[in-house]
């Protein structure tokens, strides 16, 4: 009987290298992609993405969603997993409060967090046992069920905000 790999199995040697390529590329855009003029501050399509009314962080977290799920694909162990998803709760989170979160945003930058345990992973890659299926299933599921929440919860005030001021 021939053995059909696992979807979410570990990702061959000599792909491993355009991954990272592509997920260092998109870690730059969404954190750092634009440099503040005179600093060596960048800002990146993330922050951006979070000044957008209702969807922005919705958004953002859908695109951190990827770093995890490739970093799953590379075989990472559940705690780095579990450590990359509690940053994208906390950033996405945080970032629906109305200009304070877009300030934490500009300056928690989640996706470059993520792509260093990423790396701090693969420097040592056997030490830890990968996650399973299911562990990856469901932490994709959890973060799915954030962005909804990040799209409800602007929804919900400016409904209440609106009640407010007309009185209906």
């Amino acid at each position: 009987m021939p053995q059909y790999p696992n979807r979410l199995s570990t990702i061959e040697p000599d792909v491993k290298a355009p991954t990272l390529k592509r997920l260092r590329q998109l870690t730059w855009l969404l954190d750092n992609a634009v440099t503040i003029p005179g600093t060596k501050i960048g800002i990146g399509l993330d922050p951006i993405l979070g000044l957008i009314p209702i969807g922005g962080d919705f958004l953002g977290v859908m695109l951190s969603c990827y770093i995890v799920l490739e970093a799953a694909r590379l075989g990472a162990p559940k705690a780095t997993l579990g450590r990359m998803v509690f940053n994208i709760i906390v950033d996405g989170l945080v970032g629906t409060i109305p200009v304070i979160g877009d300030f934490f945003d500009f300056a928690f930058t989640a996706n470059t967090n993520n792509f260093k345990l990423l790396e701090e992973y693969l420097k040592f890659p056997g030490q830890n046992k990968s996650a399973d299926g299911w562990f990856i299933l469901v932490l994709l599921l959890g973060l799915l069920v954030l962005a909804i929440v990040l799209v409800a919860i602007p929804v919900i005030l400016i409904r209440l905000l609106w009640q407010a001021l007309i009185g209906g």
